[in-house]
């Protein structure tokens, strides 16, 4: 027990000085938290040439995947029904140009430039053509974005993006088997009932000490979590899917949605990105230098031909495009478990592991920090201060 409060300790320690970084810096935390786990891991095996850090302990593996479908919950809770209807076109159109146009490059990148191995280009493409909805929506919320149309068709397009993702990633790599099919017709059917009966249960059991709102929330995502990794998927596509479907009850209650905040980004969500973070060799990074580089130009570069131009149809803004389409070039959630697909089924080996995951984690801190230094939306943000008054009062209410 000793050896698990240590480790908790430490973890928690880099979370904090995150955080403090995070407010010096004026930064998403999410990023510091990554940097924060990159710098940690090399100095630990460097002073102490063991993985004192513990990323592999199975604790922290867990506390990292519930912080990882919690968030994505979260993400999908926040599409407004309303906007998603009216703003589909865009975001469908943005979402499909963001996941086309960098699958394509990177695999052509990988294969012709590189010299890998088809299967691992293809491989390249679909870990590269990823949007973190785990970022974005972080960034999100800090921002205050979260509560505009503009933020909201952004989460919208970015789960349109990941969606193929995990589709190619299906379709290329994983046969079609009776799991597969069994998650789907069960998915189906839980998300056509899951609304009706949310409603009932908050409405006669929900308000009390117990919060038996956010235990039924969490049976939920893990059954189906379970159920999609049974299936050969992952845990937080259906956890999207649900805070879509959920998006008319728990989006609008928000006591319930900050008080679930609180546990994500309090406690659960640092275990996630520090995580990441630490999985980034970079002894192996300097080595392939001219590759990574290389990959992280071409998800950039790929995203940026096929976001921006659909972007400038929707907004006469050039910061706002701009804006947008370094968004969509960040990639986490759906890259590293792209990679690290690929490496336990031998379709990539663990030098091209450590670059792909090194550019996917690049792309997250890159683009955002760029995004929120030269081209944040200021104007979508006038509109968000009614609401903040309105949710401090509540606030003070409670």
């Amino acid at each position: 027990m000793t050896n698990v409060l240590v480790i908790a300790t430490i973890w928690l320690g880099l979370a904090l000085l995150a955080a403090l970084l995070s407010h010096w810096l004026k930064i998403a935390t999410a990023l510091t938290e990554l940097f924060v786990g990159i710098i940690a891991q090399f100095l630990i095996v460097t002073l102490f040439a063991g993985f004192i850090l513990g990323s592999d302990e199975p604790w922290i593996k867990f506390l990292a995947s519930t912080g990882a479908i919690l968030l994505t919950f979260l993400a999908g809770a926040e599409l407004d029904p309303v906007v998603f209807k009216l703003k589909w076109k865009e975001a469908t159109a943005v979402g499909l140009g963001g996941f086309i146009a960098p699958f394509l490059g990177c695999a052509a990148i990988a294969y012709y430039g590189f010299d890998w191995s088809q299967q691992a280009s293809l491989l390249t493409g679909v870990a590269l053509s990823t949007t973190s909805v785990a970022v974005v929506y972080a960034v999100m919320l800090e921002s205050g974005l979260n509560k505009t149309n503009y933020g909201k068709t952004l989460l919208a397009a970015c789960f349109i993006n990941d969606l193929g993702t995990v589709l190619a990633l299906g379709f290329l790599f994983s046969p079609f088997t009776i799991k597969t099919l069994i998650f789907f017709v069960v998915g189906i059917f839980v998300f056509i009932i899951l609304p009706w009966i949310t409603q009932k249960i908050f409405k006669h059991l929900g308000d009390r000490p117990s919060e038996i709102e956010a235990k039924y929330l969490l049976f939920c995502l893990f059954a189906m979590g379970a159920l999609a990794v049974w299936a050969g998927s992952e845990a937080v596509l259906p956890a999207y899917v649900i805070g879509m479907v959920l998006a008319g009850t728990v989006g609008k209650n928000h006591i319930l949605i900050r008080r679930l905040r609180t546990m994500t980004f309090g406690l659960l969500t640092p275990f996630y990105f520090i995580r990441a973070g630490s999985y980034v060799s970079l002894p192996a990074v300097f080595v392939g230098l001219f590759t990574f580089i290389s990959l992280l130009l071409s998800k950039i570069v790929t995203k940026f031909l096929g976001v921006y131009p659909i972007t400038r149809i929707y907004t006469p803004h050039h910061k706002e495009a701009m804006y947008t389409t370094l968004l969509m070039s960040t990639g986490l959630t759906f890259g590293s478990i792209s990679a690290l697909f690929g490496l336990t089924h031998k379709i990539i080996d663990s030098s091209q592991y450590s670059l792909i995951i090194a550019t996917v984690i690049a792309s997250a801190i890159i683009p955002t920090l760029i995004a929120n230094i030269f081209f944040m939306p200021l104007h979508h943000l006038d509109s968000t201060k009614n609401i903040s008054f309105k949710e401090n009062d509540e606030q003070k209410i409670i």
